[in-house]
């Protein structure tokens, strides 16, 4: 679980970084606001991929729909007036996608 999280954390930071450098925007505020979403996010995947693992594609993506929508809430408050509603729920997503594609091509 420690080694999908870093995994998850190194991608999505990678993202935010493009995303903060397309943007003009601060880095440093952004990446900590998506490793706070990381970490509690995370929990709530393993948690109800354990409890539901006789449906774990289903799971999967109804999780990962949640969860991109409650990072995107929490990236918008968390990063201090550094992204737009709209700009959040992209960056969300954006970070979501690349970590779940990465996710799905590694056998972990």
């Amino acid at each position: 679980m420690i080694f999908t999280l870093l995994i998850t954390i190194l991608v999505e930071g990678c993202v935010v970084l493009v995303y903060a450098a397309l943007r003009k925007r601060p880095a440093g505020i952004l990446l900590r606001a998506s490793l706070i979403v990381n970490v509690l996010t995370q929990v709530s995947l393993w948690a109800a991929l354990r409890i539901f693992y006789q449906h774990y594609l289903i799971t999967l993506i109804v999780v990962e729909i949640i969860i991109w929508l409650v990072e995107s809430v929490l990236m918008y408050f968390l990063a201090r007036g550094q992204l737009s509603p709209v700009n959040a729920i992209v960056l969300s997503l954006c970070m979501n996608a690349a970590s779940l594609g990465v996710g799905w091509l590694l056998p972990v």
